[in-house]
């Protein structure tokens, strides 16, 4: 194999199997071409005493928001700086959630927002598009969209048009899935939220230190038995975003168990934050929505990644900065929610999940790249380290230990939720599709490098 152009050496390789070992690993033309065996390449990585996982797949971040004018709507981050973020954490790929402009059909805002990203990414990128109508024209486009390479629709429940659209909806739902795609979904209830909101105020309590019983866990509940009840009469797999508690995910524990095509994603403020954050002074800097949860729903969620029940754990980076979040003005009815967490996704759930035996190793690449893999049709371009995959690979040390610092991401937020904390295990090397993207604590790959990915049908897990 003398016309590799890299090789990788000594390094344990890790999929979704588990670890399999210590083996060289062989890249040219992007790929993996051998894995194992006598390897001779041009450039060579000794990882030694470090880990090699498939790069991260987030299906879940918001890095783009539509323009109003000259300005930008939304948070702080654009296609490069989310790049950095994801790739000095180790996650190699992206799904942006891509908002329509007035009047603008899914394939029209894909179209519009892909010519942006493609100047701008590093990472490889794809795009899920917002229904925030169901007219009969963004309808008749859903079974166009795989043709398209774009294989999932987004659904926000929580918004206040959800019910008066609703049988429009469940009809963009089966449209999905009898064409291949998938449908993510927001679930929260509009009107039990309005309800909390308005008994809150009424009794002049305002301020976000109530944010956690405006949003009550009921509201979550509802909704996601609503997404399950639309998985079961159209037979369509949804994929329910950022899940925060444990009865909404004894919901999807129940419809899994009768076959029912239901996914799960969690995000990290879930699994490493209470909602006692939002008594500290600082307190709105957690506000996220769902909110933030109880201990037992932090456990909840550890042990759905555990048995398999929560199949992703992405981001939903939404990034502002801590002048925005903390803004006095802010209250229950005017709020900026979501938070940076693109950089310390993969080492956090490292030390706090592997390292304690929360979860596996192969649970751990599971929930980070390969299901999200397989769910937006990318399997086994991406998700797994296979002879003919994607050489997007991440050269991991498991025992080097950081503090987070808002002052070290590269996400233009200036801030992390989890300042301060010791963190063991974090990327020395990201690789995407073979070529070095960040090393040496740089990220040193090009705005404009990244692809915009053309995805297959949704596969079952």
């Amino acid at each position: 194999m003398a016309d590799l152009e890299m090789v990788i050496r000594n390094g344990e390789i890790v999929t979704e199997a588990g670890s399999m070992g210590r083996a060289d690993i062989g890249i040219s033309g992007g790929v993996i071409k051998q894995i194992g065996g006598i390897l001779e390449g041009g450039q060579e990585l000794d990882a030694a005493g470090k880990l090699i996982f498939p790069g991260g797949l987030d299906a879940h971040v918001h890095v783009s928001f539509p323009r109003v004018g000259d300005a930008q709507v939304g948070w702080v981050d654009d296609f490069t700086s989310g790049s950095a973020a994801a790739l000095a954490g180790g996650i190699t790929t992206l799904g942006n959630i891509t908002f329509p402009l007035p009047g603008e059909t899914p394939l029209g805002g894909l179209e519009r927002e892909a010519a942006v990203a493609r100047d701008q990414t590093i990472v490889d990128l794809f795009l899920h598009p917002v229904l925030a109508e169901a007219t009969p024209q963004v309808l008749d486009e859903i079974p166009r969209l795989l043709d398209s390479g774009c294989n999932s629709i987004k659904l926000f429940m929580v918004s206040p048009e959800f019910d008066t659209q609703v049988r429009d909806y469940v009809e963009a739902i089966r449209r999905a899935g009898e064409s291949g795609l998938i449908t993510v979904i927001h679930c929260e209830d509009f009107a039990l939220i309005e309800d909390a909101t308005a008994r809150l105020l009424a009794a002049g309590n305002s301020s976000l230190r109530y944010y956690a019983a405006s949003r009550p866990v009921i509201s979550e509940v509802v909704a996601t038995q609503r997404a399950v009840a639309f998985a079961e009469a159209t037979g369509a797999p949804v994929y329910i975003v950022h899940l925060s508690s444990e009865r909404a995910l004894e919901v999807c524990a129940q419809a899994q168990d009768r076959g029912l095509p239901v996914y799960v994603e969690t995000r990290p403020l879930y699994l490493h934050l209470t909602c006692e954050r939002f008594q500290d002074p600082d307190g709105p800097k957690y506000v996220g929505q769902p909110p933030l949860r109880e201990q037992e729903d932090v456990d909840a969620l550890w042990a759905g990644i555990q048995q398999g029940i929560v199949h992703t754990v992405c981001t939903d980076h939404a990034p502002w900065s801590l002048a925005a979040k903390l803004d006095p003005a802010h209250s229950l009815t005017n709020l900026r929610p979501g938070v940076e967490n693109l950089q310390t996704i993969l080492p956090m759930l490292y030390s706090e999940g592997v390292r304690t035996g929360r979860i596996t190793l192969g649970r751990f690449v599971e929930v980070t790249s390969t299901n999200a893999a397989k769910l937006f049709g990318l399997y086994p371009r991406k998700g797994t380290l296979a002879v003919g995959s994607d050489a997007d690979l991440v050269i991991f040390d498991p025992d080097l230990t950081r503090t987070v610092e808002g002052s070290t991401l590269k996400s233009k937020a200036d801030y992390s939720v989890y300042e301060g904390w010791q963190v063991t295990g974090w990327p020395i090397f990201t690789l995407r599709r073979g070529q070095i993207v960040f090393r040496d604590g740089q990220v040193v790959g090009r705005p404009g490098s990244g692809e915009i990915l053309w995805r297959q049908a949704t596969s079952p897990l």
